[in-house]
């Protein structure tokens, strides 16, 4: 199973529909809220090659976009495979 770490704020809506389909998937992942800790939102920028929007979700450590990419990655077929399922 691949290591899954989801950066967000309670808030978003868009985080709310990523954890939904990765909770869809049956896949556990750390969730680092960065709304009220400035030191983790800017870890997620600089791993995130400065995108300061959220989610922004690493699949294994490597960065995959936020929700509508990951919603398009299983649209496309490929989110399965990056999660290891």
């Amino acid at each position: 199973m691949a290591k899954i770490e989801i950066y967000l704020t309670r808030s978003c809506p868009y985080c709310h529909a990523a954890r939904g389909l990765l909770d869809k998937k049956g896949v556990s992942y750390d969730a680092i809220d960065v709304g009220a800790d400035p030191q983790r939102r800017a870890e997620m920028m600089q791993r995130a090659d400065g995108r300061r929007t959220v989610p922004q979700i690493f699949i294994d450590g490597r960065g995959v976009g936020g929700s509508d990419d990951i919603h398009a990655l299983d649209r496309q077929g490929k989110l399965d495979a990056l999660l290891g399922l």
